[in-house]
């Protein structure tokens, strides 16, 4: 059976079936992404001559994600998410083989764009939750972008294993990226058994929907594009310190993997019910949700400096993030047609990973000049004016267009 002809009409047996297959893929970017999170700044901070620079490998990622997200949702609008999938895939081998050979090298710039091609990766893996809803039906959609999410889990079982089995000599941390790696090219081989209709081509003339601006003045959309970026940005800004703080604080590289795993667990286990807390309370409730567990995050990491308050609060960041960043999701896919699918996500995960770029690279600036502490301060405000965009603009209209 071709993509093309798979699935041309609605029916949730193929949705929950393309949702499997995306959690799956999901795993296996899981595993890669918690390598680069766990290791990344830890790499970078032995690598790099400036310290306050340690975080930029994970910075080059974001970037990498950033610059990724237009381009790999257009060429999806054009020849489909498989094809736009695999390709992200083969970015992260790539990525994983060259962070390998920084390492060998000592090579704090080739470490950097080792995953700055990871980032691409992450580019196409971020659309697997708007590809679990293309074939779903509107009451399923939550439910199959949550599944999909959920295969994330795979990495926080088996990046602490990887780590540890690496931990006592740096040379060899190179092996948790040539896993990465194997782990990117298992995606690829999965992402083969997608079956998602191609986008119809559109005749010349032909409407490609409503104008982008106009779509994006809608009240819903912007407080679901807040909650998303506002919400994935506080995370990455306390998850990209956390392994560095700890380090600090006396704890070793098996420590602040026992704590990551912890976080990514907390990322994707509540995607397994989320759907079904969506669809009873609603998008707008369980984003709010999700922003008060990330405010509860900030709370407990500015109380100690305890294995169990870095655990708890990493713990708290990730069911957050997870309840908004899904709700938020939920509310964009139901913003747009199928023809403006393309540019309306693209558009989207532009503001989103351009802002997480930005807190990535701001988190070794603040851990190096203000400390953990400062860090955490920081969620407060940020998340405090996302709550109030959710809140109040779905209640204003959209002005006339003129």
């Amino acid at each position: 059976m071709t993509e093309a002809l798979a699935g041309t009409a609605v029916d949730d047996r193929l949705a929950r079936r393309n949702a499997i297959v995306l959690a799956i893929a999901q795993a296996c970017y899981g595993i890669a992404v918690s390598l680069v999170i766990t290791l990344g700044g830890v790499v970078g901070h032995a690598l790099a001559v400036d310290k306050s620079l340690s975080t930029l490998p994970i910075t080059t990622m974001m970037i990498g994600t950033t610059i990724g997200v237009i381009p790999a949702s257009l060429f999806m609008q054009r020849f489909g998410r498989r094809a736009g999938f695999m390709l992200g895939a083969l970015s992260g081998v790539t990525g994983g083989l060259l962070a390998a050979q920084a390492i060998f090298a000592g090579s704090f710039w080739l470490f950097c764009l080792a995953t700055h091609f990871l980032g691409y990766y992450q580019a196409t893996a971020g659309y697997y939750r708007f590809a679990a809803a293309d074939t779903a039906s509107l009451a399923f959609r939550p439910k199959a972008i949550s599944y999909a999410l959920g295969g994330g889990l795979a990495g926080a079982v088996l990046t602490p294993v990887i780590v540890q089995l690496t931990n006592d000599v740096y040379v060899l941390s190179a092996a948790c990226f040539l896993a990465a790696a194997g782990s990117a090219l298992a995606g690829c081989l999965v992402l083969t058994l997608l079956r998602i209709p191609k986008p119809v081509a559109r005749a010349r003339g032909a409407s490609s929907g409503r104008p982008l601006l106009e779509i994006m003045r809608q009240p819903r959309f912007l407080a679901a594009m807040a909650a998303g970026a506002v919400s994935y940005g506080m995370m990455s800004l306390v998850m990209t310190s956390t392994p560095l703080a700890m380090i600090a604080c006396g704890f070793d590289n098996i420590d602040a993997a026992g704590a990551i795993r912890w976080h990514v667990v907390a990322m994707y286990l509540p995607s397994f019910f989320a759907g079904h807390l969506i669809a009873r309370f609603g998008r707008e409730q369980i984003a709010l949700v999700g922003m008060a567990i990330l405010l509860l995050c900030g709370l407990v990491a500015l109380m100690g400096l305890s294995f169990l308050h870095f655990t708890v609060a990493m713990v708290a960041l990730g069911a957050g993030w997870n309840l908004a960043y899904v709700s938020a999701t939920s509310i964009v896919a139901d913003s747009h047609t199928p023809e403006e699918r393309g540019k309306v996500q693209a558009a989207n995960d532009f503001v989103i990973f351009s802002f997480v770029a930005f807190c990535s690279f701001m988190s070794g600036v603040l851990l190096n000049h203000v400390g953990w502490n400062g860090i955490n301060v920081a969620l407060f405000p940020a998340i405090g004016l996302a709550a109030v965009l959710v809140l109040v603009l779905p209640r204003l209209k959209v002005a006339p267009a003129t």
